[in-house]
């Protein structure tokens, strides 16, 4: 799989942005912006993105949408199906990494935010994934598990690179809940991955940037 094109999107940053040894001047305006069957103009960069080990490099130069700060209003996240595969009562740990774990590592981060850019301290992140083989633990809780988010809003979660479910794309699964709070069930995917296209619920506005083996994603809650 090539992780080929890093996908700038709103809440991540402003400004000279330094990525693989390419830096990428980032638009400073302020624009705002479902079932698992299991915008603007933009600016010019070249990007490099190293891929996780075993896979292949890419370099492209792509028009990217424009980085907007946060902003009032800002865009809910999407909801989409938990699939079939969701199991209550994960346990508590930042890490879905275990001994002898195949798969190429990757660490996921982000902040869990309010529409009006304001950190929602303490929400539940539960999060659960096919391993590398493409396949669920349906028994235990392999690559399952919840954290809190920090008083940044921040979370970071290690695991693996997903494999491919079949007639899916590759896609992390997660629930995020303020307290006394809706949970919002969703998925995050990943860039330029061939079968974007094919899977019947993907959507952009859920692809996480990713850079090697770092990707980021900010998940906003509507809480009014």
């Amino acid at each position: 799989m090539v992780l080929g094109r890093l996908r700038l999107t709103r809440r991540h940053f402003i400004g000279a942005t330094v990525i693989s040894g390419v830096t990428l001047a980032a638009c400073a305006d302020d624009d705002d912006d479902d079932g698992d069957g299991d915008a603007t103009p933009g600016i010019e960069a070249s990007v490099a993105i190293n891929t996780p080990a075993g896979t292949a490099g890419a370099s492209a130069t792509q028009v990217l949408a424009p980085t907007p700060s946060c902003a009032d209003d800002d865009d809910v996240t999407l909801e989409q199906t938990e699939g079939p595969f969701f199991t209550p009562n994960s346990p508590e740990r930042a890490s879905l990494v275990e001994p002898g774990m195949a798969g190429s590592p990757l660490t996921v981060t982000g902040r869990v935010l309010s529409t009006d850019c304001q950190p929602v301290v303490g929400a539940l992140l539960d999060f659960w994934q096919a391993d590398d083989a493409g396949e669920y633990d349906n028994e235990g809780y392999t690559l399952r598990g919840h954290q809190f988010a920090d008083e940044d809003g921040g979370y970071q979660l290690e695991t693996i690179l997903p494999g491919l479910y079949p007639g899916r794309t590759r896609h992390i699964h997660v629930k995020v809940q303020a307290a006394n709070r809706p949970v919002l069930t969703t998925q995050v995917y990943f860039p330029n991955e061939p079968r974007n296209a094919e899977d019947a619920i993907f959507a952009d506005a859920l692809v996480m940037d990713v850079n090697g083996q770092s990707a980021t994603f900010d998940f906003v809650l509507d809480l009014s």
